[in-house]
């Protein structure tokens, strides 16, 4: 996934799937970020069964800042 791709996808949102959006952006296979989301290693929030991930946790773990001037 690009960097390109990875902000456009976070673009406007609080959180976004574990799998695959957050996995793919962070690099990792299904099974990995689901290893790594149990370990504490990725940030989720847990709504019934699924799982998200703060945007601005994975803006952080990628390096991106918020240089985008707001609209």
């Amino acid at each position: 996934m690009s960097l390109e791709d990875v902000c456009k996808m976070l673009d406007g949102k609080a959180a976004v799937p574990l799998w695959p959006q957050a996995g793919q952006a962070l690099d990792l296979k299904r099974g990995a970020t689901y290893a790594a989301a149990a370990a504490g290693q990725i940030q989720t929030l847990q709504f019934g069964r699924l799982k998200r991930v703060p945007t601005a946790w994975l803006r952080a773990q990628l390096g991106l800042t918020e240089s985008r001037p707001a609209a």
